[in-house]
């Protein structure tokens, strides 16, 4: 018989009474400092116990502990009064055994209550409800640096709704047979307003044309990245291959190094203007050649490059070769990811960036199909800047910068012309439809990734 259903009366009666019978657990009964025990069900309830020599410092720890079968989930709760309207932060930390995908298995969450106990709505952040305010969707803290010892830190700040009274915290371990959590330093406490972080995201509608060389090109674009200045951009996006673009040479005769002759020019042009930039170029290393996109500082240096990772067959017949990584820059403007035109077309490319934190993609695109632009930053929830070669009659790709919901918020609509928005990546956003901050619970709702299909 299958031992979840061998042992369901004593599960019954340990999820009842709040803890189990086990080394090192306080007498049974309701945990400490009011935390309780709890599970969608009875017959799934793991094992919950206070282990009193637990925690990283060993003052105790909240544990909970999976048979070894499928299905089972439970969680520490505790309830937490509050004042609507003020922000607080959530901290603990926790460490697991035998927990295959933790992401998905140990997680916090925190759900808002009136002071009856009953969902609240969300404070009115705009029109973009058009009068209905939707239910303010738990929270999803985020898991951050884990120590030497195992500790993994939890973390969130948030704004509560104006008509919320109390927080029910959430200490959570699921779907993980024969593994273990503990939980450590729980806090839930009042604190300051988050800084504003308003980013000034620009992007260029130009193809370089008439040039007879790779820097010819590159000069092509001085201007442009002297408006987007004008315009106080921290960050402007140019296009795709820059320095192969209507030359009629091959991507081997145009290919340099990095550092070379045209990230060079580009640092200075950085550096002169005080921005970010993020250009397109082929680049060349041993005998290898890639199509990449650079982002440089607005200190003259380059910060980073990305390897395309997707290439069309004009390209693996040209001979280049693919990259493998997916890098994302943190800078004082924000977390910055970078794809190159084909990735678009695949939505694992701006999964990867936005798994690694990115809040703003830029994407040097040659030409892709428009509504790919929108969902890679509406599937994400994050901003997403595109400079093309596509003329905007043809219905095509759009230079444009696209925010959460995937939406244009400008768009270029004739050559030669910079479009500027301007964001703040300290506002989340919210879906109606019962997710809320989609994008703090992709983590923990996405799919575990399957080895590769024959």
């Amino acid at each position: 018989m299958n031992r979840c259903v061998k042992s369901l009366g004593v599960v019954l009666l340990l999820s009842a009474v709040g803890l189990a019978q086990t080394p090192n657990a306080s007498k049974v009964g309701a945990g400490p400092a009011g935390w309780q025990s709890a599970s969608p069900r009875s017959e799934i309830a793991p094992r919950f116990y206070f282990d009193r020599k637990g925690g990283p410092k060993g003052d105790g720890s909240l544990a909970i502990v999976a048979d070894k079968c499928d299905g089972q989930h439970g969680w520490w709760q505790k309830t937490i009064p509050i004042e609507g309207g003020k922000h607080y932060r959530f901290h603990a930390v926790r460490k697991v055994e035998g927990v295959e995908v933790p992401r998905r298995s140990a997680l916090v969450k925190i759900v808002w209550q009136d002071d009856k106990g009953k969902s609240v709505r969300m404070d009115p952040p705009d029109d973009a409800f058009k009068g209905h305010l939707p239910t303010a969707e738990p929270e999803y803290p985020a898991d951050k640096t884990t120590d030497k010892n195992g500790w993994t830190e939890v973390f969130g700040a948030y704004r509560a709704p104006s008509k919320a009274a109390k927080a029910v915290v959430e200490l959570h371990l699921r779907w993980a047979p024969g593994g273990r959590i503990d939980w450590a330093d729980a806090a839930f406490a009042e604190t300051s307003a988050p800084p504003s972080r308003k980013v000034r995201l620009a992007a260029v509608h130009y193809i370089p044309k008439g040039g007879k060389s790779p820097m010819d090109n590159c000069r092509q674009f001085e201007p442009h990245v002297a408006e987007a200045a004008r315009q106080k951009a921290n960050l402007v996006v140019l296009g795709e291959t820059i320095t192969y673009v209507n030359l009629g040479k091959t991507f081997a005769e145009v290919a340099e190094h990095v550092p070379g002759p045209s990230t060079e020019y580009f640092c200075a042009l950085a550096k002169k203007h005080n921005i970010y930039i993020v250009v397109g170029l082929v680049e060349r290393d041993g005998n290898l050649i890639y199509n990449i996109a650079v982002l440089i500082g607005p200190d003259g240096r380059i910060i980073g490059k990305y390897r395309k990772v997707c290439l069309p067959r004009g390209e693996v017949d040209g001979g280049l070769t693919p990259g493998k990584d997916y890098p994302v820059f943190d800078t004082p403007i924000g977390k910055i990811g970078m794809m190159v035109c084909y990735d678009g077309f695949f939505p694992e490319v701006a999964r990867e960036l936005s798994k690694r934190g990115a809040e703003v993609i830029a994407w040097p695109v040659w030409g892709c199909n428009p509504l790919l632009a929108g969902a890679r930053a509406c599937e994400n929830h994050v901003h997403l800047v595109s400079s093309t070669y596509t003329d905007i009659k043809s219905n095509w790709t759009l230079t444009a910068v696209y925010d959460h919901d995937g939406k244009p918020m400008v768009r270029a609509e004739k050559w030669g012309t910079v479009v500027v928005a301007e964001v703040d990546l300290s506002q989340r956003y919210f879906w109606a439809n019962n997710l809320g901050d989609f994008r703090a619970e992709i983590k923990r709702s996405r799919p575990i990734a399957l080895p590769e299909a024959r």
